[in-house]
Protein backbone atom coordinates (compact mmCIF):
# COMPACT_ATOMS: atom_id res chain seq x y z
CA UNK A 1 0.00 0.00 0.00
CA UNK A 2 1.79 2.99 -0.98
CA UNK A 3 -1.14 6.14 -0.23
CA UNK A 4 0.15 8.36 2.11
CA UNK A 5 -3.55 8.79 3.22
CA UNK A 6 -3.70 5.42 4.48
CA UNK A 7 -2.01 2.96 7.24
CA UNK A 8 -1.25 -0.59 6.89
CA UNK A 9 -0.25 -2.68 10.26
CA UNK A 10 1.03 -6.56 10.11
CA UNK A 11 1.61 -7.96 13.16
CA UNK A 12 1.42 -5.24 15.31
CA UNK A 13 1.85 -6.39 19.32
CA UNK A 14 3.10 -4.96 22.03
CA UNK A 15 4.55 -6.47 25.59
CA UNK A 16 5.50 -4.54 28.98
CA UNK A 17 7.28 -6.38 31.86
CA UNK A 18 4.85 -6.11 35.08
CA UNK A 19 5.73 -7.95 38.37
CA UNK A 20 4.15 -10.80 37.05
CA UNK A 21 6.70 -11.27 34.14
CA UNK A 22 5.20 -9.98 30.37
CA UNK A 23 2.19 -8.63 29.81
CA UNK A 24 0.87 -8.79 26.27
CA UNK A 25 -1.14 -5.24 25.79
CA UNK A 26 -1.83 -6.18 21.86
CA UNK A 27 -0.85 -8.92 19.53
CA UNK A 28 -1.13 -10.01 16.48
CA UNK A 29 -3.29 -6.97 14.91
CA UNK A 30 -3.59 -6.51 11.09
CA UNK A 31 -5.89 -4.68 9.22
CA UNK A 32 -5.76 -1.53 6.27
CA UNK A 33 -7.49 2.05 6.81
CA UNK A 34 -7.86 3.00 2.96
CA UNK A 35 -7.68 6.84 1.87
CA UNK A 36 -10.91 8.89 2.48
CA UNK A 37 -11.92 6.04 5.08
CA UNK A 38 -13.14 6.88 8.72
CA UNK A 39 -12.43 4.03 11.88
CA UNK A 40 -13.50 3.88 15.18
CA UNK A 41 -11.67 1.64 17.83
CA UNK A 42 -13.36 0.54 20.53
CA UNK A 43 -13.41 -1.91 23.49
CA UNK A 44 -13.44 -1.35 27.19
CA UNK A 45 -11.05 0.27 29.14
CA UNK A 46 -7.81 -0.93 29.44
CA UNK A 47 -8.21 -2.72 26.23
CA UNK A 48 -5.42 -1.44 24.37
CA UNK A 49 -7.11 1.20 22.34
CA UNK A 50 -4.93 4.72 23.23
CA UNK A 51 -1.78 1.85 23.24
CA UNK A 52 -2.83 1.17 19.40
CA UNK A 53 -3.39 4.83 18.46
CA UNK A 54 0.34 5.85 19.69
CA UNK A 55 1.55 2.54 17.72
CA UNK A 56 -0.07 3.94 15.00
CA UNK A 57 1.41 7.60 15.03
CA UNK A 58 4.41 6.39 16.13
CA UNK A 59 4.55 7.75 19.40
CA UNK A 60 5.71 4.39 21.24
CA UNK A 61 7.63 1.60 19.42
CA UNK A 62 5.91 -1.99 18.90
CA UNK A 63 7.49 -4.99 20.23
CA UNK A 64 6.70 -6.84 17.16
CA UNK A 65 5.40 -6.04 13.68
CA UNK A 66 4.97 -3.24 11.31
CA UNK A 67 3.20 0.06 10.84
CA UNK A 68 3.61 1.78 7.19
CA UNK A 69 2.09 5.61 7.47
CA UNK A 70 2.08 7.69 4.42
CA UNK A 71 3.45 5.56 2.17
CA UNK A 72 6.64 4.76 5.04
CA UNK A 73 7.71 2.00 7.59
CA UNK A 74 7.35 4.40 10.76
CA UNK A 75 9.88 1.75 12.49
CA UNK A 76 12.18 2.28 9.36
CA UNK A 77 12.87 5.69 10.64
CA UNK A 78 14.73 7.02 13.46
CA UNK A 79 12.48 9.60 16.00
CA UNK A 80 13.46 12.58 14.34
CA UNK A 81 12.32 10.66 10.68
CA UNK A 82 9.18 9.62 12.80
CA UNK A 83 8.96 13.34 14.26
CA UNK A 84 8.72 14.74 11.04
CA UNK A 85 6.10 12.10 9.39
CA UNK A 86 4.08 13.29 12.04
CA UNK A 87 4.53 16.86 11.82
CA UNK A 88 4.16 16.72 8.19
CA UNK A 89 0.98 14.49 7.81
CA UNK A 90 -0.83 13.65 10.90
CA UNK A 91 -2.95 15.90 13.60
CA UNK A 92 -3.89 13.97 17.61
CA UNK A 93 -6.57 14.76 20.18
CA UNK A 94 -5.39 13.55 22.78
CA UNK A 95 -7.83 12.04 25.58
CA UNK A 96 -5.84 14.55 28.14
CA UNK A 97 -5.63 17.58 25.96
CA UNK A 98 -1.66 18.03 26.16
CA UNK A 99 -2.40 21.53 25.75
CA UNK A 100 1.05 23.68 26.96
CA UNK A 101 0.28 25.27 29.75
CA UNK A 102 1.97 28.46 29.37
CA UNK A 103 0.36 29.20 26.26
CA UNK A 104 -2.48 30.64 25.45
CA UNK A 105 -5.46 28.87 23.57
CA UNK A 106 -4.37 31.14 20.03
CA UNK A 107 -0.68 29.94 21.16
CA UNK A 108 -1.21 26.42 21.59
CA UNK A 109 -3.30 26.07 18.58
CA UNK A 110 -0.47 28.17 16.24
CA UNK A 111 1.91 25.89 17.56
CA UNK A 112 2.00 23.07 15.19
CA UNK A 113 1.71 25.72 12.13
CA UNK A 114 4.73 27.54 13.38
CA UNK A 115 6.85 23.76 13.41
CA UNK A 116 6.02 23.16 10.13
CA UNK A 117 6.91 26.63 8.59
CA UNK A 118 3.90 27.68 7.90
CA UNK A 119 2.17 31.06 8.61
CA UNK A 120 0.11 30.67 11.88
CA UNK A 121 -1.70 33.42 13.69
CA UNK A 122 -4.52 33.86 11.00
CA UNK A 123 -4.83 30.24 10.27
CA UNK A 124 -4.79 29.66 13.92
CA UNK A 125 -7.52 32.37 14.85
CA UNK A 126 -9.89 30.85 11.72
CA UNK A 127 -9.70 27.57 13.35
CA UNK A 128 -10.79 28.41 17.07
CA UNK A 129 -13.31 30.28 15.81
CA UNK A 130 -14.58 27.87 13.80
CA UNK A 131 -15.00 25.54 16.88
CA UNK A 132 -16.32 28.34 18.66
CA UNK A 133 -14.06 29.37 20.88
CA UNK A 134 -12.68 33.02 19.41
CA UNK A 135 -13.26 34.67 22.93
CA UNK A 136 -11.06 32.64 24.74
CA UNK A 137 -8.39 32.84 22.01
CA UNK A 138 -5.86 34.59 24.88
CA UNK A 139 -6.80 33.05 28.05
CA UNK A 140 -4.65 29.61 29.11
CA UNK A 141 -5.46 26.60 29.06
CA UNK A 142 -6.06 26.44 33.15
CA UNK A 143 -8.58 29.33 32.62
CA UNK A 144 -10.56 26.85 30.10
CA UNK A 145 -13.22 23.95 30.90
CA UNK A 146 -12.30 20.49 30.16
CA UNK A 147 -14.66 20.97 27.21
CA UNK A 148 -12.88 24.32 25.97
CA UNK A 149 -9.53 22.80 26.39
CA UNK A 150 -10.95 19.66 24.19
CA UNK A 151 -12.21 22.32 21.64
CA UNK A 152 -8.81 23.92 21.71
CA UNK A 153 -6.95 20.41 21.51
CA UNK A 154 -9.28 19.65 18.41
CA UNK A 155 -8.58 23.20 16.90
CA UNK A 156 -4.67 22.32 17.30
CA UNK A 157 -4.90 18.77 15.09
CA UNK A 158 -7.52 20.42 12.45
CA UNK A 159 -5.16 23.72 12.09
CA UNK A 160 -2.87 21.94 9.79
CA UNK A 161 -4.86 20.45 7.81
CA UNK A 162 -3.57 16.73 8.28
CA UNK A 163 -3.77 13.68 6.18
CA UNK A 164 -4.34 11.31 8.85
CA UNK A 165 -6.06 12.03 12.12
CA UNK A 166 -5.41 10.61 15.64
CA UNK A 167 -8.51 10.67 18.16
CA UNK A 168 -8.78 9.43 21.15
CA UNK A 169 -12.02 9.59 22.70
CA UNK A 170 -12.23 12.96 20.91
CA UNK A 171 -15.95 13.93 22.17
CA UNK A 172 -15.09 12.76 25.78
CA UNK A 173 -15.50 16.00 27.46
CA UNK A 174 -18.58 17.97 25.69
CA UNK A 175 -21.96 18.00 25.15
CA UNK A 176 -24.09 16.47 23.32
CA UNK A 177 -24.50 19.74 20.70
CA UNK A 178 -20.39 20.39 20.05
CA UNK A 179 -19.66 16.85 20.08
CA UNK A 180 -21.70 16.61 16.74
CA UNK A 181 -19.83 19.91 15.68
CA UNK A 182 -16.65 17.89 16.33
CA UNK A 183 -17.83 14.84 14.23
CA UNK A 184 -19.05 16.65 11.41
CA UNK A 185 -15.59 18.24 11.75
CA UNK A 186 -14.01 14.94 11.29
CA UNK A 187 -15.82 13.88 8.65
CA UNK A 188 -14.74 17.47 6.74
CA UNK A 189 -17.42 19.08 6.80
Amino acid sequence: MDSKNSIEVKGLGKRVADAGGTLSILEGIDFTVAAGSAVAITGSSGSGKSTLLGLLAGLDVPSMGSVHLAGQDLFALDEDGRARLRANHVGFVFQSFQLLPNLTALENVMLPLELAGQSAREAAQAMLERGGRGARLHHYPRTLSGGEQQRVSLARAFVVQPDLLFADEPTGSLDAATGVTVIDLMRGG
